[in-house]
């Protein structure tokens, strides 16, 4: 992970006003971070630290499907964490099949396959990064059908392209179990005490980041990943 401690240091958070986003806002401030947190509301987004203080942070309004618009931006960006979703829940109907896959996983892979663009013509020693928040729901049912069936297509495509991107982009896949939040108000987990998590496998440097009491993520989810990479490998072409 880039020197969290640095003051050039500078972070964009998609879904920033959501429960996590809003929480890893507030962790890497704590880190002496520059925050940017894109959001698609318009109403101005206002944290404040421990001590009271409103954190300072850029807020920056965005729309699914108009990512290109972001790569001005991102060209100021050392990590970017793409963290933006919604759940559909029971309804499978083709609005919210084709809304799902838009926002879930073609929107993420856009804003990926933008930034890598980014990264390539960066100067410096520093290597830009990418945390992509899939969910356990790429291997675990969700009960939600739609949200279940995106994020495994969002998690397929970090697979395919993860070993090309690598040496110009760092990518680390956040793998999160169930935390309260709007998406889910029913989740067992706290998305500080999430968001604290996630920080600290980033410090291990670990490149798979789970977060969940599911035990059987803990196994399955390496397998999972280690299998796509090996499948993605031997039929590569140029």
């Amino acid at each position: 992970m880039p020197d969290p401690s640095s003051p050039s240091l500078t972070v964009a958070i998609t879904g920033a006003s959501g429960a996590l986003g809003q929480a890893l806002l507030r962790r890497f401030h704590d880190r002496g971070a520059q925050l940017i947190a894109l959001c698609h509301g318009q109403a101005p987004l206002q944290l404040a630290g421990p001590d009271g203080q409103l954190i300072p942070l850029r807020q920056v309004h965005w729309q699914v499907g108009e990512e290109a618009a972001l790569e001005p931006l991102l060209e100021q960006v050392d990590v970017l964490v793409i963290n933006h979703g919604i759940n559909v829940h029971g309804d499978c109907s083709a609005e919210a099949t084709g809304r799902c896959l838009e926002v879930n996983a073609l929107s993420a892979w856009r804003l990926l396959e933008l930034f890598a663009g980014v990264a390539q013509r960066r100067q410096g020693a520093r290597r830009a990064e990418v945390w992509v928040n899939t969910s356990e729901a790429e291997i675990q049912p969700a009960v939600s059908p739609l949200y279940e069936i995106s994020k495994r297509l969002l998690g397929q495509l970090l697979s395919l392209r993860a070993t090309e991107l690598a040496p110009t982009l760092r990518l680390r896949r956040l793998v999160l179990g169930p935390f309260r939040s709007t998406l889910n108000p029913v989740g067992v987990m706290g998305a500080d005490w999430v968001a604290g998590e996630i920080l600290r496998q980033a410090d291990w440097n670990c490149s798979l980041i789970i977060v969940t009491p599911n035990p059987l993520t803990f196994v399955l989810m390496p397998l999972a990943t280690l299998s796509r990479w090996a499948y993605v490998s031997l039929l590569r072409r140029p």
